[in-house]
Protein backbone atom coordinates (compact mmCIF):
# COMPACT_ATOMS: atom_id res chain seq x y z
CA UNK A 1 0.00 0.00 0.00
CA UNK A 2 1.24 3.79 -1.06
CA UNK A 3 2.08 5.87 2.20
CA UNK A 4 -1.03 8.38 1.11
CA UNK A 5 -3.49 4.91 0.90
CA UNK A 6 -1.96 4.09 4.59
CA UNK A 7 -2.79 7.54 6.10
CA UNK A 8 -6.05 7.54 4.33
CA UNK A 9 -6.77 3.90 6.03
CA UNK A 10 -5.44 5.18 9.16
CA UNK A 11 -7.43 8.20 9.58
CA UNK A 12 -10.50 6.26 7.96
CA UNK A 13 -11.04 8.74 5.56
CA UNK A 14 -12.52 8.54 1.81
CA UNK A 15 -9.68 10.83 0.40
CA UNK A 16 -6.18 12.94 0.86
CA UNK A 17 -6.97 16.34 -0.74
CA UNK A 18 -4.63 19.46 -1.35
CA UNK A 19 -4.96 22.58 -2.53
CA UNK A 20 -2.43 24.43 -3.74
CA UNK A 21 -0.34 26.29 -6.42
CA UNK A 22 3.00 24.35 -7.50
CA UNK A 23 4.62 26.57 -5.06
CA UNK A 24 3.79 24.28 -2.28
CA UNK A 25 6.29 21.46 -2.51
CA UNK A 26 4.10 18.61 -1.74
CA UNK A 27 1.95 19.85 -4.31
CA UNK A 28 4.37 19.55 -7.25
CA UNK A 29 5.82 16.37 -5.99
CA UNK A 30 2.57 14.63 -5.93
CA UNK A 31 1.04 16.11 -9.39
CA UNK A 32 4.52 17.27 -11.29
CA UNK A 33 2.54 20.18 -12.52
CA UNK A 34 3.94 23.34 -12.11
CA UNK A 35 1.16 26.69 -12.44
CA UNK A 36 0.71 29.67 -10.11
CA UNK A 37 -2.31 29.21 -9.33
CA UNK A 38 -4.04 27.13 -7.08
CA UNK A 39 -5.98 23.62 -8.05
CA UNK A 40 -7.52 20.91 -6.47
CA UNK A 41 -5.46 17.36 -6.10
CA UNK A 42 -7.40 14.58 -4.35
CA UNK A 43 -6.24 10.99 -3.92
CA UNK A 44 -8.94 7.86 -3.10
CA UNK A 45 -7.04 4.75 -1.34
CA UNK A 46 -5.84 2.87 -3.95
CA UNK A 47 -6.00 4.81 -6.77
CA UNK A 48 -4.36 7.17 -8.80
CA UNK A 49 -4.39 10.91 -7.58
CA UNK A 50 -6.54 13.17 -9.34
CA UNK A 51 -6.12 16.96 -10.71
CA UNK A 52 -8.75 19.41 -11.09
CA UNK A 53 -8.01 22.59 -12.98
CA UNK A 54 -9.23 24.77 -15.22
CA UNK A 55 -10.19 24.39 -19.03
CA UNK A 56 -6.72 26.66 -20.38
CA UNK A 57 -4.85 24.24 -18.19
CA UNK A 58 -6.27 21.45 -19.50
CA UNK A 59 -3.57 20.08 -22.07
CA UNK A 60 -0.39 21.60 -20.35
CA UNK A 61 -1.49 19.50 -16.81
CA UNK A 62 -2.13 16.11 -19.24
CA UNK A 63 1.38 16.67 -20.62
CA UNK A 64 2.99 17.30 -17.16
CA UNK A 65 1.18 15.52 -14.80
CA UNK A 66 1.68 12.27 -13.25
CA UNK A 67 -2.09 12.41 -11.89
CA UNK A 68 -5.38 11.75 -14.06
CA UNK A 69 -6.58 15.33 -15.25
CA UNK A 70 -9.74 16.54 -14.91
CA UNK A 71 -11.14 20.17 -15.49
CA UNK A 72 -13.55 22.28 -13.35
CA UNK A 73 -16.57 22.10 -15.64
CA UNK A 74 -15.98 18.10 -15.41
CA UNK A 75 -15.65 18.37 -11.36
CA UNK A 76 -19.29 19.97 -11.49
CA UNK A 77 -18.49 23.55 -10.28
CA UNK A 78 -20.31 25.83 -12.90
CA UNK A 79 -23.36 23.87 -12.06
CA UNK A 80 -22.64 24.33 -7.90
CA UNK A 81 -21.68 27.82 -9.10
CA UNK A 82 -25.93 28.29 -10.37
CA UNK A 83 -26.74 28.21 -6.82
CA UNK A 84 -23.85 28.91 -4.91
CA UNK A 85 -21.89 32.82 -5.75
CA UNK A 86 -19.42 32.25 -2.80
CA UNK A 87 -16.21 31.14 -4.25
CA UNK A 88 -14.65 29.05 -1.46
CA UNK A 89 -18.09 27.42 -0.67
CA UNK A 90 -18.31 26.42 -4.42
CA UNK A 91 -14.91 25.15 -4.13
CA UNK A 92 -15.48 23.42 -1.34
CA UNK A 93 -18.73 21.81 -2.30
CA UNK A 94 -16.81 20.24 -5.48
CA UNK A 95 -14.37 19.21 -3.46
CA UNK A 96 -16.58 17.41 -0.89
CA UNK A 97 -18.95 16.37 -4.28
CA UNK A 98 -15.64 14.50 -5.59
CA UNK A 99 -13.68 13.36 -2.79
CA UNK A 100 -16.54 11.95 -0.58
CA UNK A 101 -17.69 12.89 3.34
CA UNK A 102 -14.39 12.01 4.99
CA UNK A 103 -11.53 13.74 3.64
CA UNK A 104 -7.44 14.20 5.14
CA UNK A 105 -5.96 17.46 4.62
CA UNK A 106 -2.15 18.30 4.81
CA UNK A 107 -1.19 20.64 7.75
CA UNK A 108 -0.81 23.30 5.19
CA UNK A 109 -4.33 23.08 3.96
CA UNK A 110 -5.80 27.29 3.69
CA UNK A 111 -7.41 27.47 7.04
CA UNK A 112 -10.65 29.13 5.17
CA UNK A 113 -11.60 27.03 2.82
CA UNK A 114 -10.82 23.94 5.72
CA UNK A 115 -13.38 25.39 7.76
CA UNK A 116 -16.09 25.49 5.09
CA UNK A 117 -15.61 22.17 3.94
CA UNK A 118 -16.52 21.43 7.50
CA UNK A 119 -20.14 22.25 6.30
CA UNK A 120 -20.08 19.35 3.45
CA UNK A 121 -17.87 16.42 4.79
CA UNK A 122 -15.27 15.93 8.43
CA UNK A 123 -12.11 17.23 7.86
CA UNK A 124 -9.01 15.67 9.45
CA UNK A 125 -5.37 16.80 9.34
CA UNK A 126 -2.71 14.85 8.49
CA UNK A 127 1.00 14.59 10.27
CA UNK A 128 3.04 14.99 7.20
CA UNK A 129 3.01 12.31 4.97
CA UNK A 130 4.15 13.84 2.01
CA UNK A 131 6.69 15.50 3.69
CA UNK A 132 8.09 11.99 4.59
CA UNK A 133 7.53 10.36 0.82
CA UNK A 134 9.74 13.29 -0.29
CA UNK A 135 12.59 12.51 2.35
CA UNK A 136 13.86 9.94 0.66
CA UNK A 137 14.89 10.76 -3.11
CA UNK A 138 14.33 8.16 -6.16
CA UNK A 139 17.39 7.64 -8.26
CA UNK A 140 16.20 10.61 -11.03
CA UNK A 141 15.61 12.61 -8.29
CA UNK A 142 19.31 12.07 -7.00
CA UNK A 143 20.19 12.76 -11.13
CA UNK A 144 18.70 16.17 -11.01
CA UNK A 145 20.24 17.46 -8.01
CA UNK A 146 23.84 16.30 -8.88
CA UNK A 147 23.33 18.51 -12.01
CA UNK A 148 21.84 21.35 -9.86
CA UNK A 149 25.73 20.93 -7.56
CA UNK A 150 27.13 21.26 -10.74
CA UNK A 151 25.87 24.43 -11.47
CA UNK A 152 26.45 25.80 -8.17
CA UNK A 153 29.91 24.67 -8.12
CA UNK A 154 30.40 26.27 -11.00
CA UNK A 155 28.53 29.69 -9.52
CA UNK A 156 30.93 28.76 -6.86
CA UNK A 157 33.59 29.03 -8.69
CA UNK A 158 32.76 32.49 -10.03
CA UNK A 159 32.96 33.93 -7.34
CA UNK A 160 36.02 32.48 -5.87
CA UNK A 161 37.79 33.97 -9.25
CA UNK A 162 36.94 37.16 -8.35
CA UNK A 163 38.13 37.28 -4.72
CA UNK A 164 41.43 35.76 -6.43
CA UNK A 165 41.84 37.84 -8.91
CA UNK A 166 41.19 41.16 -6.58
CA UNK A 167 43.78 43.05 -5.52
CA UNK A 168 44.21 44.52 -2.47
CA UNK A 169 44.33 48.57 -1.38
CA UNK A 170 44.01 50.02 1.83
CA UNK A 171 42.76 46.38 2.90
CA UNK A 172 39.96 46.48 1.00
CA UNK A 173 39.65 43.82 -2.26
CA UNK A 174 39.34 45.80 -5.31
CA UNK A 175 38.23 44.37 -9.16
CA UNK A 176 38.88 46.31 -11.62
CA UNK A 177 39.79 48.97 -10.33
CA UNK A 178 36.86 49.42 -8.21
CA UNK A 179 35.93 47.94 -4.94
CA UNK A 180 35.13 44.61 -4.49
CA UNK A 181 31.60 44.39 -2.71
CA UNK A 182 29.42 41.33 -1.53
CA UNK A 183 26.58 42.95 -3.72
CA UNK A 184 29.06 42.31 -6.83
CA UNK A 185 29.66 38.91 -6.16
CA UNK A 186 26.15 37.94 -5.52
CA UNK A 187 25.44 39.77 -8.72
CA UNK A 188 27.94 37.80 -10.66
CA UNK A 189 26.87 34.41 -9.31
CA UNK A 190 23.21 34.75 -9.87
CA UNK A 191 23.86 35.82 -13.74
CA UNK A 192 25.69 32.91 -13.80
CA UNK A 193 22.66 30.21 -12.83
CA UNK A 194 20.27 32.54 -14.78
CA UNK A 195 21.71 31.66 -17.83
CA UNK A 196 22.02 27.69 -16.56
CA UNK A 197 18.52 27.24 -15.73
CA UNK A 198 18.58 28.40 -12.06
CA UNK A 199 18.24 30.78 -9.58
CA UNK A 200 18.95 32.05 -5.92
CA UNK A 201 17.59 34.19 -3.25
CA UNK A 202 18.97 35.04 0.03
CA UNK A 203 22.78 34.31 -1.02
CA UNK A 204 25.26 34.59 1.27
CA UNK A 205 28.70 36.32 1.19
CA UNK A 206 29.48 38.00 4.24
CA UNK A 207 32.87 39.46 5.46
CA UNK A 208 34.89 39.87 8.26
CA UNK A 209 32.28 40.43 11.69
CA UNK A 210 29.73 39.88 9.37
CA UNK A 211 30.73 35.97 9.54
CA UNK A 212 30.16 35.83 13.14
CA UNK A 213 26.09 35.34 12.50
CA UNK A 214 25.56 32.46 10.69
CA UNK A 215 22.49 34.10 8.33
CA UNK A 216 24.01 37.42 7.70
CA UNK A 217 23.95 38.03 3.92
CA UNK A 218 26.87 40.29 3.61
CA UNK A 219 26.55 44.05 2.16
CA UNK A 220 29.55 46.09 1.32
CA UNK A 221 33.40 45.96 0.56
CA UNK A 222 35.11 42.77 0.94
CA UNK A 223 37.84 42.93 3.07
CA UNK A 224 41.55 41.23 2.97
CA UNK A 225 42.93 39.30 5.82
CA UNK A 226 39.69 38.31 6.66
CA UNK A 227 36.71 35.44 6.14
CA UNK A 228 34.44 35.47 3.95
CA UNK A 229 31.71 32.86 4.05
CA UNK A 230 30.08 32.06 1.22
CA UNK A 231 26.51 30.61 1.04
CA UNK A 232 25.08 29.50 -2.28
CA UNK A 233 21.57 27.29 -2.33
CA UNK A 234 20.00 27.90 -5.98
CA UNK A 235 16.90 25.99 -7.55
CA UNK A 236 16.69 24.44 -10.53
CA UNK A 237 13.57 26.48 -12.37
CA UNK A 238 12.46 23.29 -14.47
CA UNK A 239 12.56 20.77 -11.93
CA UNK A 240 12.03 22.92 -8.78
CA UNK A 241 14.74 21.52 -7.08
CA UNK A 242 17.63 22.77 -4.68
CA UNK A 243 21.47 22.27 -4.13
CA UNK A 244 23.39 24.03 -1.22
CA UNK A 245 27.21 24.55 -0.43
CA UNK A 246 29.18 26.92 1.68
CA UNK A 247 32.70 27.76 1.05
CA UNK A 248 34.99 30.24 3.59
CA UNK A 249 37.99 32.06 1.84
CA UNK A 250 40.35 34.73 2.44
CA UNK A 251 42.54 36.77 0.39
CA UNK A 252 45.60 37.33 2.15
CA UNK A 253 47.01 36.18 5.26
CA UNK A 254 43.47 35.06 8.09
CA UNK A 255 44.29 35.91 12.07
CA UNK A 256 45.51 32.62 13.58
CA UNK A 257 42.29 32.35 15.05
CA UNK A 258 40.58 32.02 12.03
CA UNK A 259 43.38 29.64 10.44
CA UNK A 260 42.77 27.05 13.80
CA UNK A 261 38.93 27.46 13.52
CA UNK A 262 39.21 26.58 9.88
CA UNK A 263 41.51 23.55 10.17
CA UNK A 264 39.29 22.24 13.43
CA UNK A 265 36.38 22.64 10.49
CA UNK A 266 37.91 20.74 7.83
CA UNK A 267 38.43 17.52 10.25
CA UNK A 268 34.91 18.30 12.03
CA UNK A 269 32.62 18.24 8.75
CA UNK A 270 35.33 14.63 7.92
CA UNK A 271 34.49 13.55 11.15
CA UNK A 272 30.57 14.04 10.28
CA UNK A 273 30.64 12.66 7.01
CA UNK A 274 32.37 9.40 8.05
CA UNK A 275 29.08 8.49 11.02
CA UNK A 276 26.47 9.18 7.78
CA UNK A 277 24.98 5.57 6.55
CA UNK A 278 21.31 4.11 6.56
CA UNK A 279 20.29 3.39 10.25
CA UNK A 280 22.58 6.14 11.90
CA UNK A 281 20.22 8.62 13.82
CA UNK A 282 21.03 12.30 12.63
CA UNK A 283 21.31 12.93 16.23
CA UNK A 284 24.23 10.75 16.54
CA UNK A 285 25.77 12.18 13.87
CA UNK A 286 25.27 15.87 14.63
CA UNK A 287 26.74 14.63 18.25
CA UNK A 288 29.95 13.12 17.13
CA UNK A 289 30.50 16.62 15.80
CA UNK A 290 30.01 18.39 18.88
CA UNK A 291 32.38 15.84 20.62
CA UNK A 292 35.20 16.69 18.35
CA UNK A 293 34.84 20.66 18.51
CA UNK A 294 35.07 19.93 22.12
CA UNK A 295 38.32 18.15 22.18
CA UNK A 296 39.22 21.23 19.86
CA UNK A 297 38.50 23.70 22.70
CA UNK A 298 35.41 25.15 20.93
CA UNK A 299 31.83 25.62 22.39
CA UNK A 300 28.78 24.07 20.85
CA UNK A 301 25.69 26.43 22.38
CA UNK A 302 25.47 30.46 22.58
CA UNK A 303 29.15 30.38 20.37
CA UNK A 304 31.09 28.61 18.10
CA UNK A 305 28.98 25.54 16.95
CA UNK A 306 25.40 27.10 16.64
CA UNK A 307 23.67 25.60 14.44
CA UNK A 308 22.46 21.83 13.20
CA UNK A 309 25.37 20.07 11.38
CA UNK A 310 23.01 19.77 8.86
CA UNK A 311 18.90 19.25 6.97
CA UNK A 312 17.82 17.55 4.39
CA UNK A 313 17.70 19.30 0.43
CA UNK A 314 15.33 18.50 -2.25
CA UNK A 315 11.97 20.49 -3.49
CA UNK A 316 12.43 22.87 0.05
CA UNK A 317 16.30 24.12 0.70
CA UNK A 318 15.39 22.52 4.08
CA UNK A 319 13.62 19.55 5.02
CA UNK A 320 13.51 16.20 6.11
CA UNK A 321 15.74 14.93 7.61
CA UNK A 322 17.36 16.83 10.37
CA UNK A 323 21.03 16.33 11.60
CA UNK A 324 20.67 17.71 14.41
CA UNK A 325 19.67 16.97 18.41
CA UNK A 326 16.26 16.32 17.43
CA UNK A 327 17.38 14.16 14.04
CA UNK A 328 15.67 10.58 13.57
CA UNK A 329 17.49 7.20 12.05
CA UNK A 330 18.97 8.04 8.25
CA UNK A 331 16.97 6.39 5.21
CA UNK A 332 18.76 5.13 2.53
CA UNK A 333 17.81 7.82 -0.50
CA UNK A 334 17.81 11.18 1.76
CA UNK A 335 19.87 13.69 0.29
CA UNK A 336 21.24 16.17 3.56
CA UNK A 337 23.80 18.46 4.24
CA UNK A 338 26.85 18.68 6.28
CA UNK A 339 28.15 21.92 7.26
CA UNK A 340 29.74 22.57 10.58
CA UNK A 341 30.48 26.29 11.65
CA UNK A 342 32.45 28.07 14.11
CA UNK A 343 31.40 31.82 14.82
CA UNK A 344 32.64 34.13 17.48
CA UNK A 345 32.31 37.93 17.86
CA UNK A 346 35.10 39.70 17.52
CA UNK A 347 36.94 36.96 15.66
CA UNK A 348 34.63 36.12 12.69
CA UNK A 349 32.99 33.03 12.09
CA UNK A 350 34.12 30.03 9.44
CA UNK A 351 31.34 27.07 7.68
CA UNK A 352 31.94 24.62 5.31
CA UNK A 353 28.76 22.58 3.38
CA UNK A 354 28.84 19.47 1.51
CA UNK A 355 25.72 17.74 0.33
CA UNK A 356 25.29 14.41 -0.53
CA UNK A 357 22.83 11.34 -0.56
CA UNK A 358 22.58 8.51 2.20
CA UNK A 359 23.98 5.26 1.16
CA UNK A 360 23.62 2.07 3.10
CA UNK A 361 27.59 2.24 3.34
CA UNK A 362 28.11 6.01 3.68
CA UNK A 363 27.54 9.00 2.03
CA UNK A 364 27.34 9.87 -1.68
CA UNK A 365 29.03 12.99 -1.49
CA UNK A 366 28.00 15.37 -4.85
CA UNK A 367 30.52 18.12 -3.64
CA UNK A 368 33.44 18.27 -5.37
CA UNK A 369 35.03 21.95 -4.77
CA UNK A 370 38.24 22.61 -3.52
CA UNK A 371 38.05 23.50 0.72
CA UNK A 372 40.97 25.79 0.48
CA UNK A 373 40.53 28.76 2.78
CA UNK A 374 43.84 31.32 1.15
CA UNK A 375 43.13 31.84 -2.37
Amino acid sequence: MDPISAAITEHDADAYVMYASSRDADMRYLTQFTTSDPFVFFKKQGEKGTIIVSQMETGRASRESTATVMTRTQAGLPDIMKTEQDPTRATAKMIAGMAGKKILVPPQFPHGLATVLGDYCSVSVDSGTVLSMRAKKSRPEIVTMKRVQKVTESAMEKAVTLIRKSSVKKGILHYKGVPLTSEYVKFVMHCHLLELGCNAEDTIVSCGGDTAIPHMTGTGALKADEPIVIDLFPVEEKTGYYADMTRTVVKGKPSQDISEMYDALREAKQVGISRVKAGVPGSEVHATVVDYFKDCGYESNTKGFVHNLGHGVGLHIHELPTVGPAGKVLEKGNVITIEPGLYYTGIGGVRLEDIGAVTAKGFDKFTKFSEELIV
